[in-house]
């Protein structure tokens, strides 16, 4: 079972972001779009896991829950860099509850044999993936010039400063994703709350 820790967005936020997808898309029509029901914020990538090893790891995220976290959504970049780009993203910010939220499931898990976060935690909502597929915003060996992303670049100068609204984050999820040719479904596990 393939699994991620995540928090989901607001309707109204998810609203926003919805429409501006719909009026930047054509821009990139060979980047692959994340659909707006499917936006989230990664806490923390598990990857495949037994069905008894995601029971300890519900057992762990239980305990982690501490204060809820208010989160903006502003502007949007590129991956791994604006001239070399292969993930569009919106940038998120946030009080140090949603980093402290992070570290606490990074190391609940780590002591499950589940891997440490190299890097350190940068949340973003990724909208579009071009050639390569990775979302990691690591330089990878193939990264360089390419024009996926080119007419959109151009568009978004254009645009200004974008805001897509703010949340409280009052729970967060364990999520199971499962791939297919139309994408990543993914279905929640169990929520956990962060108490006001």
């Amino acid at each position: 079972m393939r699994t991620f820790v995540a928090i989901d967005l607001d309707p109204e936020v998810r609203q926003k972001i919805a429409r501006f997808l719909e009026g930047v898309r054509p821009f990139a029509p060979d980047a692959r779009w994340v659909t707006p029901e499917s936006l989230h914020i990664t806490l923390k990538f598990i990857g495949e896991q037994k069905p008894e090893q995601v029971e300890a790891i519900q057992q762990q995220l239980r305990a982690q829950a501490r204060k809820a976290a208010t989160i903006h959504f502003t502007g949007t970049g590129f991956f791994p860099s604006q001239r070399a780009p292969r993930v569009f993203w919106i940038g998120i910010q946030a009080g140090p509850e949603l980093s402290e939220l992070a570290s606490r499931i990074d190391a609940a898990t780590a002591e499950l044999g589940i891997r440490h976060e190299e890097r350190s935690f940068s949340p973003h909502l990724t909208l579009a993936r071009g050639h390569g597929g990775s979302g990691s915003p690591k330089w990878r060996k193939d990264d360089g010039p390419n024009t996926t992303f080119a007419v959109l670049q151009k568009r978004l100068e254009s645009m200004g400063p974008l805001e897509f609204g703010t949340m409280t984050a009052r729970e967060f999820f364990l999520y199971q994703s499962q791939l297919s040719p139309k994408g990543s479904k993914y279905t929640k596990l169990e929520s956990f709350a962060l108490p006001s």
